[in-house]
């Protein structure tokens, strides 16, 4: 047999843990026998007299567990360092702390262990890539035929125009604000937290970070230093809704973004709350203290064009951002390959030196330590560049998975990792939140500035912790796993794998 290649799909059966285990043996005996026939592989799983199923699938369940518990372990640590750069470490209120950690646990579970939570979020991620093809239309009429040339500038950015225009409509309408107050009611009544940061959590979840603080615009003056904390840790440890439309145009799965964003609203909320405690008197306890500012729009029409218009300066921003970082990125390279030939290391890297120095930070989150050094890198490009430039080289290494070629991840490290870049957590944010927040609470500038970066430490944490939870619900489930020769016995192969599959469902 010339080869092996794996490509994946997916299922929505993840109850039949011993199929899965028989799955992972037939999967790893594969790529450990491949000068062996496919089928008699396959036929060894359950015919081999010196194989021992019950002692196998044993080691196979504590093999996958273990990865489990690392991610419980990096959890661990985490809280840690949270607690070691905590302004009031002895005063810390653990009811939104393990409120905010509860609601994001419960949230997983519901979304990554129960089939059908998990239906339902990839039938919400089918219907969201679908209403995103409509795009399409609008950017061809623009540009031409020949739009997808520039497939960047003329496919990704104009769905942001599309997102942001959608999102307008449905403020408008008032369906936004029913689903964000819905929201921020769970959160205050599980968490304790006040009516002001449980409602810009909840808006964090669909609106940008310079977006949400829009909502309690007129009560920023009005918030102690550990809510304006709070404001701003969510701002950075969630994405706005017109960028994740453009990550899923790269190919990232649209449930698992859509997850990650849910879980990360409790997750900076109980984060805030451990860097920053509460030690002075809210103001904004009730949400009779919150008013509705009036629509300015007229009617709807006027609302989708006031909705593209905004997005403009966001569009406008990314582009820049990407033209800026990349350039950098190239240059920073030059030189430490310039420096590196010196010393025998000609192609060091900016890539190369984050995945060194991050490796650790991947393998508590519960990635495989084989993926750890590529996680690595890509956290390191979300943290000091940004999260687009990450997710499009993430994009990248799942295509490679799918084709078999160059360097890629194992289908959990993929996830995990989608959950770590999930956020604005990263230094080129920075002055965004001060530019966005400084002239709606000019009376706080110098709080705000105070308290930036341990808010972007907590946005930076919480995007990790949500990678953790995830490493610990998600198995690497090889039942994705259709193994298929490069060469021209695929037929046998399939045939033998069906086979399998009928016998690991009899057997069980």
């Amino acid at each position: 047999m010339e080869g092996i290649q794996c490509s994946q799909f997916y299922t929505t059966n993840y109850n039949q843990y011993g199929r899965y285990i028989m799955f992972t043996i037939l999967h790893n005996k594969l790529q450990n026998n491949m000068e062996a026939k496919a089928s008699d592989v396959c036929q060894n799983i359950f015919y081999d007299s010196s194989y021992n199923r019950n002692d196998n699938i044993g080691r196979d369940i504590s093999l996958e567990l273990s990865k489990n518990l690392i991610s419980l372990a990096g959890l661990a640590v985490f809280l840690i360092i949270l607690l070691i750069f905590s302004a009031h470490p002895t005063k810390v209120k653990w009811r939104p702390v393990l409120g905010g950690f509860t609601l994001q646990f419960f949230f997983a579970a519901l979304i990554l262990k129960w089939s059908v939570g998990f239906q339902i979020f990839e039938f919400l991620g089918k219907q969201v890539q679908t209403f995103l093809m409509f795009t399409d239309k609008g950017t061809e009429f623009v540009f031409g035929p020949k739009y997808t040339e520039h497939l960047f500038a003329m496919k990704i950015l104009p769905v942001v125009v599309f997102v942001s225009c959608a999102i307008s409509v449905l403020y408008y309408v008032g369906a936004m604000k029913i689903v964000i107050g819905k929201i921020a009611w769970i959160m205050r009544v599980t968490l304790g937290t006040t009516a002001a940061e449980s409602l810009c959590a909840a808006g964090n979840i669909f609106i940008g970070n310079t977006e949400a603080p829009i909502l309690i615009r007129p009560f920023l003056g009005l918030m102690t230093k550990s809510e304006l904390n709070a404001v701003m840790t969510g701002g950075f440890a969630t994405i706005a809704g017109g960028v994740l439309a453009a990550y899923i145009s790269f190919g990232v799965p649209a449930e698992h973004l859509l997850c990650a964003s849910v879980m990360n609203a409790p997750c900076a909320l109980a984060v805030s709350k451990l860097l920053y405690p509460e030690t002075e008197e809210s103001k904004l306890k009730s949400t009779a203290d919150l008013q509705e500012e009036e629509k300015k729009e007229g009617n709807i029409l006027e609302a989708a064009a006031a909705g593209a218009s905004a997005s403009i300066k966001l569009v406008a921003n990314i582009a820049a951002n990407l033209i800026a970082f990349i350039a950098m990125l190239e240059f920073v390279n030059a030189v430490l390959s310039w420096f590196g030939s010196f010393v025998g290391v000609p192609m060091l890297s900016f890539q190369i030196i984050c995945s060194y120095v991050l490796m650790p930070l991947a393998y508590l989150m519960g990635v495989d330590w084989k993926d750890a050094g590529l996680v690595g890198e890509l956290i390191g490009m979300k943290t000091f560049l940004n999260e687009f430039l990450a997710y499009k080289e993430l994009a990248g290494y799942m295509s490679n998975r799918m084709d078999c070629s160059g360097p890629h991840l194992s289908v959990r490290s993929e996830t995990i990792a989608t959950y770590a870049l999930c956020g604005f957590a990263n230094f080129s944010a920075l002055g965004m939140q001060l530019g966005a927040l400084g002239p709606m609470a000019p009376s706080r500038k110098g709080d705000l500035a105070q308290i930036v970066m341990r808010s972007l430490l907590g946005g930076i944490i919480a995007c990790l912790i949500t990678a953790s939870v995830a490493g610990l619900l998600v198995y690497d489930d090889p039942s994705m796993i259709a193994c298929t020769y490069i060469s021209n016995s695929s037929a046998i192969l399939n045939s033998t794998v069906t086979s399998v599959t009928y016998n690991v469902t009899a057997a069980l």
